[in-house]
């Protein structure tokens, strides 16, 4: 189940690596730590990539498989999770799945608090029967005063994010903000760039769109 705030990421999308971004965030620029190719003469220095020219990771090589085999996008995932639950807003998507079978795995409340988790089909853009579960009532208050706060929307947000790294949105989620306030609410979005593979997340305050740290996760 995809879930929000306190709660697993996103309960768990796991969107965006909060904590190994707490490390990166003066630089916002990821690992550049030093790695040898072959048999070089001299240590490869600092600059140099995290993976050899034309290779790539195991997670650049799925996210390289699966991110266009989907025909849907985060936009019309969201859509179709909202109409499938009345009187609902989004909070949460992340595309998952194979290359052979892509969803995306979302999740909308509505102002009360209740969520609801939306299998929606990234080819098809049909969704699922919602799956609603009974939270504890403190964890309901608690998304409830979140999205009463929250102004800027799940697109908004994404737009923030990929007009500083274009590149495609493969995972969002509203939750409270991993410094200062705590009652804030943030949304983290994920962009991957697909010209090498890497993915950008963002942190971008959900009341005034103001960038509050980014990560780039290379390999």
């Amino acid at each position: 189940m995809v879930r929000c705030g306190q709660l697993a990421v996103p309960r768990a999308i796991g969107l965006v690596c909060a904590v190994a971004a707490a490390g990166a965030l003066v630089s916002g620029c990821g690992s550049t730590g030093k790695k040898e190719t072959g048999s070089p003469k001299r240590p490869v220095p600092a600059s140099a990539p995290a993976t050899p020219s034309g290779s790539l990771s195991a997670d650049q090589a799925r996210r390289k498989a699966l991110i266009p085999s989907a025909s849907v996008d985060y936009v019309q995932a969201l859509k179709a999770a909202v109409a499938a639950v009345p009187a609902s807003e989004p909070i949460a998507a992340e595309l998952k799945g194979t290359p052979a079978s892509p969803y995306w795995n979302t999740a909308v409340a509505t102002a009360d608090g209740t969520v609801s988790d939306v299998r929606v089909d990234a080819r098809t853009g049909k969704a699922a029967q919602p799956r609603t579960e009974s939270d504890d009532p403190g964890d309901k208050q608690q998304l409830a005063a979140r999205l009463s706060k929250a102004t800027v929307t799940a697109q908004q947000a994404a737009a923030t994010a990929t007009d500083k790294t274009k590149g495609t949105v493969t995972s969002l989620e509203l939750g409270d903000a991993d410094h200062g306030n705590t009652d804030d609410p943030a949304w983290s979005v994920g962009v991957v760039t697909t010209d090498d593979w890497n993915e950008t997340a963002y942190e971008i305050d959900a009341t005034n769109r103001k960038v509050l740290w980014m990560h780039v996760e290379q390999g």
